[in-house]
């Protein structure tokens, strides 16, 4: 029998999103659950996630914003370079840091900055950004096969997993290795919808040696989100997100192709 599991990046405080996220894939088979990074920012009550993560025994990688808050720096570290993208990536950054408890700023002290397993005698290499810098945005339209494969060759990788830029995409190399950008479950895709992405990566099909991935959509309870959003006076352009499913803000770092997707 195949092997399913779980991988997923940008929990962004939606913890409505992490709970679903989890009972959907354990619905589908999984019993084995990866978060690429980034557990806070962007929604509100960041405390929330971390009883979700210990309960579902999430395994987890740090992303940017839980090196920052672990260690109480002054930013996200997310990797604008835009005035305004840093605006609202401060904004957030101050709320999750100033609302995130001890107990959870040491848990995310202490995660694994590179997560490397084999899965059916494949090299996988998990990151959250790219292997070379955690905040390194891989844009499928700005990443070309031959970069891709560079990336996998310096780490000897034969499935690279990321998240950070929260537009899933997935792509199979000309040699058969497989990258994939799992997206984000904290906030939508920017096209439209207010469903969140994660991905089932399936172990051992059809042979011993197979790994693949699918990317799936998720529904959840993103109106409940939202009036949290309000209560906790985050910034209506946030709110807008969740309820429309195009991004307000932090869109001057899109590729052209990735924002012509969106509203804005």
């Amino acid at each position: 029998m195949p092997d399913l599991i779980c991988v997923f990046g940008g929990v962004y405080s939606n913890h409505l999103a992490l709970a679903a996220t989890v009972e959907a894939a354990w619905r589908r088979g999984a019993r084995r659950f990866y978060c690429l990074g980034d557990l806070g920012g962007f929604g509100p009550n960041p405390d929330k996630v971390l009883p979700l993560l210990r309960e579902h025994e999430v395994t987890v990688l740090q992303g940017n914003y839980d090196h920052s808050v672990g260690h109480g720096l002054a930013d996200c570290g997310c990797g604008y370079t835009d005035p305004r993208d840093n605006h609202y990536a401060q904004l957030s950054y101050d709320y999750t840091l100033a609302r995130t408890g001890d107990e959870f700023r040491a848990y995310q002290r202490a995660l694994p900055e590179v997560i490397v397993e084999e899965w059916a005698g494949k090299r996988v290499r998990m990151a959250h950004g790219s292997p070379r810098r955690v905040n390194e945005f891989l844009w499928e339209s700005a990443a070309p096969d031959a970069f891709l494969a560079r990336l996998m060759d310096a780490e000897r990788a034969d499935v690279l997993l990321v998240t950070h830029t929260g537009i899933p995409w997935q792509r199979t190399l000309p040699d058969g290795r497989l990258v994939v950008n799992v997206g984000a479950i904290g906030r939508p895709a920017n096209d439209g919808t207010t469903d969140v992405w994660y991905a089932l990566i399936t172990v051992g099909e059809e042979t011993a040696q197979r790994v693949s991935a699918e990317l799936c959509r998720l529904p959840y309870d993103h109106p409940r989100l939202a009036a949290e959003m309000r209560a906790e006076g985050l910034p209506p352009e946030f709110v807008a997100t969740i309820e429309t499913g195009f991004w307000t803000t932090c869109l001057e770092i899109l590729p052209p192709k990735e924002r012509m997707r969106g509203r804005y």
